[in-house]
């Protein structure tokens, strides 16, 4: 079992390492390690996010991370989330060209307007470069500041959605 989570835990611990100590990200291997970076932080995120109590069906509901559209992960983030707890619950991942209002997703990472789930409690993630950018209505953006990959918080969008974001998290957000 050690063995196991060593050897997914080490790509993704590495991707961490390197966002944290800001080194610069390749041309060459830019998308396999961007997209791997990202699926580090959607995990990351969950433990430094509260959902209302009403965001869980039953004490034993899943945590659903959700990915809509097009899906630049692979299965980077399957094998971030393997196994893997959030709250004492599950982690359920599920992949759909779109997801609606009363989805069931607690974490939804796409590439779409995230207006439509506003009020939800969901925590939309999204690309700067997605239709819309930042004014798409996600919670998080994703940003590429140079050459590394960051997120911008919209803790209004945050506060609508009934979701609270640790100040922790907010601290490593950049601006704009």
């Amino acid at each position: 079992m050690e063995e196991r989570t060593l050897r997914w835990c080490s790509p993704l611990a590495l991707s961490l390492l390197l966002v944290l100590a800001g080194a610069p990200v390749s041309i060459a291997s830019a998308e396999p390690l961007e997209a791997a970076v990202k699926a580090t932080f959607l995990y990351k995120f969950i433990a430094f996010v509260a959902w209302p109590p009403g965001a869980f069906a039953a004490a034993d509901s899943p945590f659903r991370l959700c990915v809509e559209g097009p899906d630049p992960f692979g299965d980077v983030l399957d094998r971030a989330v393997a196994g893997q707890s959030a709250g004492g619950r599950p982690i359920e991942l599920m992949r759909r060209p779109q997801f609606e209002k009363g989805s069931g997703c607690h974490l939804l990472y796409g590439t779409m307007a995230m207006d439509r789930l506003r009020g939800e409690p969901v925590l939309t993630v999204s690309d700067a470069d997605a239709p819309g950018g930042s004014a798409a209505g996600a919670v998080i953006t994703f940003v590429l500041q140079e050459d590394r990959v960051r997120f911008v918080i919209d803790a209004a969008a945050a506060q609508g959605n009934r979701l609270a974001v640790s100040s922790k998290l907010m601290s490593l957000s950049v601006r704009p």
